[in-house]
């Protein structure tokens, strides 16, 4: 089992959850941070700590997705091992519906 960062990181990147990965899995797009579910050792710590409820686990329904594009973009994303500047409009975004369709696709860079 492995955890993944979803839609609700999209436009959000709060990072609360890099600070906490003792295994540095985290990479960073323009608009949301993604796992390497290679790297990850699945100790859970960075869902907790995500304010966004942005991490799942990798065994919730519907988790697919967002495994193959955590993989895809964490090889060509640079990894980020500390919180950096939380977007000022994030909590603009929090509860915003359906970003991935609206922000996010194969075309962009994330």
């Amino acid at each position: 089992m492995t955890y993944v960062v979803t839609e609700n990181c999209i436009r959000c990147k709060y990072q609360d959850c890099v600070s906490v990965c003792p295994v540095d899995c985290f990479y960073e797009g323009e608009t949301m941070l993604v796992i390497d579910p290679d790297q990850c050792i699945d100790c859970g710590v960075c869902e907790i700590e995500c304010p966004a409820e942005a991490i799942i686990a990798d065994t919730v329904p519907g988790a697919e997705k967002w495994i193959e594009l955590n993989r895809n973009y964490a090889r060509i994303w640079p990894n980020i091992t500390q919180k950096g500047a939380v977007p000022a409009d994030a909590d603009d975004w929090l509860k915003t519906p359906n970003k991935y369709g609206a922000y996010f696709d194969k075309e962009s860079n994330g």
